[in-house]
């Protein structure tokens, strides 16, 4: 049954009788299974007429019960029916389409229509960007279909879909109220609603927006581009418009006049860009926005640089000098790659924007995300808690927007509580829309590929021109004041010009895009090459154990099994030790209690993958009741986040990323659900943070968790493939070391990264200190354990970690080896979970004193000095680097050149370990076990590599 009949037969008479009073006639049709009833007749679509129905009764019960549009309407129908022009009909058999009701009423034509009108609206709201005109060249159709639809009406005779004709052109219609084409108007003739959709909706702007669910965003959508007029700028808008045009195609015509055989990925055929880009800017800076943070790809970003963020010229031009010697030691990048960051006056509203064009590699869509993580950042430290003070803009263009599948990871960020920004800007530079005047870039040839195409683009008459033109023609500007704008703004280019042959040196720090002020001193050095003791005093130790075994607030109930883990806690902390869960804890913590912020981010982070963190406690008896007790350590502590991401890699990694960028004073860690999955984020590992310095000198501090291990798991939850890290670490092999005061400082200050695999809690927790307390900031990777979250002899005694403890790069032998060294025939040295498969071995075979075993939990930069110092301390010991993962993974390749240069070539340093493959783990665990002790069997085997040569 249609919701019309429906209706109707659940009023039955009183519809009747309803209706009966006001005169209006009722059409009605004969039931095949039961006499007539009475309704309105149906309109194409059926739910427009099903709704009207229901405001019919409604006004008929009470007039102000409907919106005022509805009232009118009603009231004009009633009107018309009451003055005698209707005549009573009797019942018809159902139509198909009200075309074939034979001597319809009046009132059910005037009501069909009014429907008819609002489904036309809706249909241009919803599909008028088919038939819009955006492709400036003339070449190509707005879809490459060349769908027209079938209810807009492009020509007279589709007025026929609405069942409407020509004759009604010059009929008043009721405008709905999901239309602003009336303005101050509630009545049009159809010839003039038709006519102002076509203005809004086909022109030079496609609008798609009908698929948003939310309909005040909707609404507020129609309102800006419907309502008459508001397209139409001051005289003071346009000649604003012409001046940014000015500068943004003079700029690109400068460029092309004194570098015409450089690359510079002009902006050449979108011009507009710029113009566009000011006034997002202007308007933001009116509605109360104080900081903007961008990020784009390289096209058109010099001109954006220039024009946008206000980089001063001569530092753009100097650029080009191939004579220009780089100040900063690094790499340094290609000049459309590198960042800004400028405070200045809005010359719009006269108040002070900060603008940052965030430094990105040319993986196109990669600055996505870090763009987000900034603009996170800046708005915690403000306390924008709604984005009122900070924004971001993104600038992208229409292939890159489609086919990177960052783009999509960065959108899905969009409403999670701890990675919302509250909105983005987005700018599609869509070359159907634009186009390119010269190709990709500016030494390439479009012709060979798209030869009309670039036939047309070279006929194209510039923008600048048009626009000019225009403005001359309606006497907003004179030829003159346009030509004196050209000429004003290339005599700037030309001084800059000439100032910028005077530079020698580059220096790339004067293109940060995240300085610190006040951390480096003013040459942008450390301020010093020391680190602090990392220890903390031991009632604070205990005051961070006994909050970590509580729950601070009252009346909570957690899980009983979570109640044990709490007492478990208690206990170590009485006994003065402390698991890994627990180091982790107190190094979190103290940081809080210094006044360094926290984040800690990933899949699963706030329980932890395997379950041993519990920073977030959930209430067993009201639903999403939680309690972080970190953030209730004391009462002016900095605040500790910590949330769990969506299932990203990519997108999260970058956009913690760009979180640590805007400040050096938090501690912000990514942690991945197995290290194994940091590959799908490769791209922000190898163009971000593995070289970000060197290219952008941008120091920055994120934190890397990284669970690795062999334990039988299977090749995709064994390995965080450390010789990816360690193939990409700076520090040189062959460089023979020169061992000052501050060599470890100095040591750390020179890599690119910091690679560890800490074999103790004690480790981990000064490890986290130092990463803090150090006088700059390197990432920090660290491969963190799996079985020894919960190994019983993977704990560490407060005494390791009180005032006076540092973090050790190297952990050396401490038992009965070391006690008699000379005696001690094998050295073994590995790093992390090995270890203690070793010191199990070497128990159950009873060597204590003949093989030391000394652990490497720093790996990278190369502990060179205590390396040499422990192979000097065992002179008549054989070498051996035992490593759980395969020879051609792991560390071995790494560490074997640089023992080699520490030892002068004169001891070999032998492997033992597992055998190259293919994949970095069995899926078997037979074949684990079996494979484990072949290698523990040959670490042991004291005569394993006589006769053997190096």
């Amino acid at each position: 049954m249609s919701p019309l009949r429906l209706l109707v037969s659940r009023l039955g008479a009183q519809a009747t009788r309803l209706l009966g009073p006001h005169d209006v006639q009722v059409v009605s049709w004969q039931r095949r299974s039961s006499g007539p009833q009475a309704t309105f007749s149906s309109s194409r679509g059926g739910g427009g007429s099903s709704y009207m129905e229901e405001m019919y009764f409604a006004w008929l019960e009470n007039p102000q019960s409907v919106h005022k549009s509805w009232d009118s309407f009603f009231r004009k129908a009633s009107e018309e029916a009451s003055s005698g022009l209707v005549q009573p009909q009797p019942p018809l058999v159902i139509p198909k389409s009200r075309s074939a009701l034979s001597g319809g009423t009046k009132t059910s034509k005037l009501v069909e229509d009014h429907l008819a009108v609002q489904s036309l609206i809706r249909a241009y709201q919803i599909r008028g960007h088919h038939v819009a005109q955006l492709d400036p060249l003339g070449i190509l159709d707005a879809d490459l279909d060349s769908f027209v639809p079938s209810d807009l009406i492009t020509t007279i005779d589709k007025l026929a879909f609405y069942d409407l004709r020509e004759a009604d052109l010059d009929k008043e219609f009721q405008l709905p109220t999901t239309t602003f084409i009336g303005g101050s108007e509630s009545t049009l003739s159809l010839r003039e609603i038709i006519r102002r959709l076509e203005s809004t909706y086909c022109q030079h702007i496609g609008l798609e927006f009908m698929f948003i669910n939310d309909v005040e965003q909707c609404q507020w959508i129609r309102q800006k581009f419907e309502t008459p007029g508001i397209m139409q700028f001051s005289s003071q808008e346009k000649r604003t418009l012409l001046a940014r045009l000015v500068r943004s195609m003079r700029f690109e015509d400068f460029l092309a006049r004194k570098w015409s055989s450089e690359k510079r990925f002009g902006l050449e055929g979108c011009e507009v860009m710029i113009p566009a880009l000011k006034t997002i800017i202007d308007k933001s800076s009116e509605m109360g926005i104080e900081t903007v943070i961008l990020g784009m790809p390289h096209r058109g970003r010099l001109n954006v640089l220039a024009n946008v963020i206000r980089k001063d010229l001569e530092q753009i031009f100097c650029q080009f000098d191939p004579k220009l010697e780089a100040a900063d030691e690094g790499s340094g990048d290609v000049k459309y790659h590198l960042g800004m960051y400028h405070e200045r006056i809005n010359r719009a509203t006269n108040r002070n924007i900060t603008l940052s064009l965030v430094a990105n590699p040319s993986h196109l869509e990669a600055v996505d995300p870090v763009v987000q993580g900034k603009t996170k950042a800046e708005q915690f430290y403000r306390g924008d808690l709604e984005g009122k003070k900070v924004m971001s803009i993104l600038v992208h263009g229409d292939a890159a927007f489609a086919g990177q599948g960052v783009v999509y990871e960065t959108f899905h960020l969009s409403d999670l509580p701890s990675y919302t920004t509250n909105g983005t800007v987005h700018v599609v530079v869509n070359n159907q829309v634009c186009y390119r005047r010269r190709g990709h870039n500016e030494m390439d040839e479009p012709m060979f590929t798209q030869p009309l195409m670039y036939k047309q683009i070279h006929r194209q008459v510039p923008v600048l021109k048009k626009y000019a033109d225009r403005l001359i023609a309606e006497g907003t500007v004179t030829l003159q004041e346009f030509e004196e704008e050209i000429a004003k703004y290339d005599r700037i280019c030309e001084e800059a010009f000439g100032r910028s042959k005077d530079k020698k040196i580059l220096d790339i720090k004067h293109w940060l895009d995240s300085p610190w002020p006040g951390f480096f001193n003013v040459d942008g050095e450390p301020k010093s090459m020391t680190c602090p003791a990392t220890g903390i005093p031991e009632d604070t130790l205990t005051h961070i154990g006994t909050v970590a075994s509580s729950v601070p607030l009252e009346g909570f109930k957690i899980h009983t099994g979570l109640s044990r883990i709490l007492r478990g806690r208690a206990d170590m902390t009485k006994n003065r030790t402390v698991d890994w869960a627990l180091a982790e804890y107190m190094a979190f913590g103290s940081l809080l209690q210094e006044g360094i912020h926290v984040r800690l981010s990933g899949q699963d982070v706030e329980r932890g993958t395997f379950s041993h963190r519990h920073h977030v406690l959930h209430d067993q008896d009201v639903d999403r009741r939680t309690c972080v007790p970190m953030n209730h350590l004391w009462p002016d502590q900095a605040p500790y986040t910590v949330c769990n991401s969506s299932l990203s890699e990519y997108g999260v990694l970058g956009f913690e990323l760009g979180y640590a960028m805007a400040s050096p004073n938090a501690l912000v860690l990514w942690e991945a659900q197995f290290g194994d999955f940091h590959n799908t984020a490769q791209c922000i590992i190898d163009q971000f943070i593995s070289t970000g310095q060197a290219k952008w000198v941008r120091h920055n501090g994120i934190v890397l968790l990284l669970p690795h291990g062999m334990e039988g798991m299977g090749p995709e939850h064994s390995s965080a493939r450390p010789e990816r890290f360690l193939q990409m670490s700076n520090d040189d092999s062959d460089a023979y070391p020169v061992f000052t005061e501050d060599f470890e400082v100095s040591q750390l200050y020179d890599c690119n990264w910091i690679v560890v695999n800490c074999s103790t809690p004690a480790s981990y927790f000064h490890v986290l200190r130092r990463q803090i307390l150090l006088p700059f900031r390197k990432p920090l990777i660290i491969f963190t354990p799996k079985s020894l979250l919960r190994h019983p002899e993977a704990k560490s005694s407060f005494d390791r970690m009180v005032s006076g403890t540092s973090f050790q790069r190297v952990i050396p032998e401490d038992g009965a080896a070391a006690q008699a060294p000379e005696q001690v025939r094998r050295l073994i040295f590995c790093t992390g979970k090995v270890y203690y498969d070793l010191v199990k071995e070497r128990s159950s075979q009873g060597l204590e004193e003949q093989v030391a075993i000394t652990r490497l939990e720093q790996i990278s930069p190369f502990p060179f000095d205590l390396v040499k110092q422990e192979a000097k301390k065992y002179p008549g010991a054989e070498l051996v680097w035992c490593q759980e993962e395969h020879k051609n993974m792991g560390y071995y390749d790494y560490i074997s050149p640089r023992f080699m240069t520490i030892l002068s070539r004169a001891r070999p340093i032998w492997y033992v370990g597992r055998d190259p493959a293919a994949a970095p783990a069995t899926g078997n665990r037979n074949t684990h076990l079996v494979s484990l002790k072949k290698f523990l069997d040959t670490a042991f085997n004291l005569k394993a590599f006589e006769g053997k040569t190096f």
